[in-house]
């Protein structure tokens, strides 16, 4: 049995890396939005062309971007969404429902300070996890019956 997996959220740490590191082995196909920021804002105006109203520019990279997060969602076995430490993550909040609403299977990847924000989203979710670690830990079991160590 091998897994799609979706990694959405917070795109200003390694995570991503560190779970794919992680799996390295395990019957796993990764996919995520686009991580690098500028294109990611930018993509609307650079490609359908530029708007003067900055909510316009925002709201053409937006949909563009959904074509992907869309696609990525409903191919996953599996959507992990990661909220950081630094911003608000109101696209992974989104993500998360999205994939609640799809009946994915969901993993949130979060600091113990945000456990009272974002309790509605983890009562959602299958497992909570605070390292990466954990998450490959739950891939791990899922796809080979075997407990860490």
């Amino acid at each position: 049995m091998g897994l799609n997996v979706y990694l959405s959220g917070e795109i200003h740490t390694d995570w991503r890396e560190q779970i794919i590191d992680g799996a390295q082995g395990l019957d796993i196909n990764f996919n995520s939005p686009v991580t690098d920021h500028a294109a990611s804002d930018d993509c609307g105006v650079a490609i359908l062309g530029a708007e003067p109203n900055k909510y316009w520019h925002d709201h053409k990279g937006a949909m563009v971007n959904a074509i992907r997060t869309r696609k990525g969602i409903a191919d996953a076995d599996v959507v992990v969404v990661r909220f950081g430490e630094k911003y608000k993550q109101w696209n992974a909040a989104f993500d998360a429902g999205y994939a609640a609403a799809l009946g994915k299977s969901l993993i949130v990847l979060h600091g113990p300070d945000h456990q009272h924000a974002l309790k509605e989203v983890d009562a959602a979710a299958l497992a909570v996890a605070e390292e990466p670690g954990q998450v490959v830990e739950v891939l791990r079991y899922v796809l080979t019956g075997k407990l860490p160590g």
